[in-house]
């Protein structure tokens, strides 16, 4: 028998115009995520990724269709849908002058966990992302890889169905990279849908196994990667990345 799929994310018809801007960021634009991928959401900077995501996570309202996650529409069920995703953002989100412990004390609790339950997770999280020796350090002193790590940890204490993760790994050292990596996929492992954008795309070509690329508000390719690879003749997601988006700098 074959095994049913469920959309984690099911973007209808999307529009979306920031304020004072004539010129839409999307138009009409339609997606499907499937749960338990490890889904890569990429294009050249200016192309719509964080903006995308930020409709995701309810950060941004958008004026026209729909978002689903899990089958609950994000503009009328906010804060019944929060506990559903979990976000790791690009800038930190976390209180520099408090430890790792403290934040994720402060971060459980918003997210309606009680004390055992965070101390559980605390101590988990803490110990698989190497920060148990330093729990109770201010944050403010880590390095920006161990800062990442606390990052990830706070937007994964909830035990969140769905991850958006926006550059999860920029400026960090090879150690962390390869200790953020590992625990994602064994997020995913568990259940847990990835969704994840980033420029590092070796990296990602080794996290991800869905893909969709956007550029100019639109979404100019979805599928796997090996198959897009098949499909435009590439033999890695840099060079299917140039090929379907051209060579001109997007600095701007």
């Amino acid at each position: 028998m074959e095994r049913m799929t469920t959309a984690a994310v099911r973007i209808e018809n999307l529009s979306f115009t920031y304020p004072r801007q004539t010129r839409a960021c999307f138009t009409h634009l339609s997606l499907e995520i499937t749960e338990g991928e490890r889904f890569g959401l990429f294009g050249p900077n200016g192309a719509g990724k964080t903006t995308l995501m930020n409709c995701m996570t309810g950060l941004l309202n958008y004026q026209q269709g729909s978002i689903r996650l899990l089958g609950n529409e994000i503009a009328h069920h906010k804060k019944s849908v929060n506990r559903l995703f979990g976000f790791v953002p690009q800038d930190f989100s976390f209180y520099q002058e408090l430890s790792p412990a403290e934040n994720l004390a402060f971060f459980g609790a918003w997210a309606g966990l009680n004390k055992s339950t965070i101390k559980r997770k605390t101590d988990e999280l803490l110990d698989i992302l190497g920060l148990a020796d330093v729990r109770d350090r201010k944050v403010q002193e880590f390095s920006g890889g161990m800062k990442r790590r606390v990052n990830l940890a706070i937007g994964v204490i909830h035990e969140p169905r769905i991850l958006f993760l926006d550059e999860p790994t920029v400026g960090v050292d090879v150690h962390s990279r390869h200790a953020i990596i590992t625990y994602l996929k064994q997020l995913n492992e568990n259940g847990t849908t990835l969704i994840y954008t980033s420029h590092q795309l070796s990296e990602a070509e080794d996290l991800c196994n869905k893909v969709a690329l956007i550029d100019d508000g639109k979404i100019i390719a979805h599928n796997t990667l090996e198959q897009l690879m098949i499909d435009h003749e590439e033999d890695g997601l840099e060079g299917l990345f140039i090929n379907l988006t051209g060579r001109s700098f997007r600095d701007s």
